[in-house]
């Protein structure tokens, strides 16, 4: 076969005198060894042959090729096969995208991996060199310490649920009520309640026993044990606060341990135990603590009216529903930290639940259960009402709570306080209203001394005023009240402080 890349090789290595020379010396060679050929013969019978005398008289140079490398043997090309048939190649086809699938598939999977996954990677040896190469020291890394038990008690979910089921229950009153046809109907209203007691003290919420305790119905509690009793109302508290207290006929009970919430930080976590809907008993709902002091104004239908109740509580994010009220909100440790009272009715709300503060419910209660009646609270002895704005642009006097009446041999009284007067301020606590006076009050306990800032008869007035402690008593209707003042403010509700 024609070698072209060999041929320039020769042409670069020899030039044309050595290529006659070289023949000379071929042809005298072949000579010695056959017939001598005619002289008159002018033809060849080959181009490699030459006459004796035609030979150059040059003197002979020897040339010794170079060693030629030699190359390695190619491969033998693979003999073709019989052509294929259409389905034959097709075949082919399907297996050659099968492997280029693959190799593409391993190879996504590699990056992928190297990027979204851990892999777990096989240390091989190093390879031993003719002389190995130092290796640096490596440094030592310290093995992680055995886990210790947390510092600050916290016991796990499991634990905490496991005594809560003995220290909740559950709270149903059957309602008898006549529809607009006159025909019977009874509805159930369920709640929620922890023992904190051994002889059998339960906390729940005043709006879970509210309707049996003016219907005069019983108050059944149901154990985790599915025991059940008739429960006494011991007491309540629905002015300052939404506690109740009831009491069953047991002894040995579960009581729970309530913890300090003034300590409450915001973002611990927070277990509800409860039943919502009144049929899910014992449900556990997990969250965490998402604001301190929230003022939050509850209310609740009485005949025609709404009253209404302003009380400071603590708000979390663990689910609570119709049902879980009164029962306990418990921290890490497994305490009680607070009673489950309102959520957040706003339609597309979610996790705004709020709850009493442990401490105000546990006053309540010791204060009802040992006295009969919430102690310390404070009490002026008059009856007042907001003033419309209409009236004060009209008469040009201030905002404030309108005194209605002044119940003699109270503070009120004592103090100077007159039917008639405008309280405008109580130390330096601005007073709009029977809320803001009221909301005023609540910072104070019995035996507290303030200067109540009056407005009367067109000149600011500074009273001193000593609280008397609020015994409990039934509500007084307001008397002696001015023609001219019922017609703005006959429609107001008055209340007693």
């Amino acid at each position: 076969m024609f070698d072209r890349n060999n041929d320039i090789e020769r042409e670069e290595q020899f030039d044309e005198k050595t290529v006659s020379d070289s023949v000379a010396q071929h042809v005298e060679r072949q000579m010695e060894i056959q017939e001598p050929v005619k002289a008159h013969s002018p033809s060849y019978s080959d181009a490699d042959y030459i006459l004796s005398d035609e030979a150059p008289t040059t003197p002979r140079r020897y040339y010794t090729p170079p060693e030629k490398t030699e190359k390695p043997p190619k491969a033998e090309k693979p003999k073709k096969e019989k052509k294929q048939g259409v389905v034959g190649k097709v075949l082919a086809g399907v297996m050659v995208g099968l492997l280029m699938g693959a190799a593409i598939g391993v190879g996504i999977m590699g990056v992928l991996e190297n990027h979204f996954f851990i892999r777990e990677v096989a240390i091989q040896p190093p390879v031993e060199s003719a002389v190995p190469a130092p290796m640096p020291t490596p440094t030592p890394v310290p093995l992680l310490s055995p886990a210790e038990p947390a510092v600050d008690g916290s016991v796990s979910a499991t634990d905490i649920y496991n005594a809560a089921i003995g220290q909740v229950v559950g709270i149903r009153t059957d309602i008898t009520a006549y529809n607009i046809w006159g025909q019977v109907t009874t509805n159930a209203v369920s709640g929620t309640g922890f023992i904190v007691s051994e002889d059998g003290y339960i906390i729940t919420n005043h709006h879970v026993i509210e309707d049996a305790y003016k219907g005069g119905y019983e108050v059944n509690v149901v154990l985790h044990n599915g025991d059940s009793y008739v429960a006494e109302i011991v007491g309540y508290e629905k002015t300052d606060s939404d506690i109740a207290v009831l009491k069953i006929d047991a002894q040995g009970l579960s009581p729970a341990k309530l913890a300090d919430s003034s300590e409450i930080a915001v973002g611990e976590t927070v277990y509800a135990v409860g039943n919502p809907l009144g049929e899910l008993t014992y449900t556990m709902t997990r969250g965490m603590v998402s604001a301190l002091d929230r003022e939050i104004t509850t209310g609740s239908t009485n005949g025609y009216t709404t009253e209404t109740s302003t009380m400071n509580m603590f708000q979390i994010d663990a689910a609570v529903n119709s049902g879980n009220s009164g029962g306990p909100v418990y921290n890490s440790r497994g305490e009680v930290i607070g009673v489950v009272t309102a959520k957040s009715n706003a339609q597309g709300t979610e996790g705004l639940g709020f709850a009493i503060p442990i401490n105000d419910a546990a006053d309540i209660a010791n204060d009802l259960i040992t006295k009969g009646y919430i102690s310390g609270k404070p009490y002026m002895g008059v009856i007042v009402e907001t003033m419309p704005q209409s009236v004060t642009a009209y008469y040009g006097v201030p905002e404030g709570a309108f005194v209605r009446s002044v119940e003699a041999g109270t503070s009120a009284e004592a103090a100077g306080l007159q039917q008639g007067d405008i309280i405008t301020k109580v130390d330096d606590i601005a007073i709009n209203g029977t809320s803001a006076l009221k909301a005023a009050i609540k910072e104070y306990r019995a035996g507290d001394t303030v200067i109540v800032t009056i407005f009367r008869s067109n000149e600011e007035m500074q009273l001193s005023l000593t609280f008397d402690e609020a015994l409990p008593q039934e509500s007084t209707q307001p008397t002696g009240t001015q023609d001219y003042y019922d017609r703005y403010f006959g429609n107001s509700k008055t209340k007693q402080y």
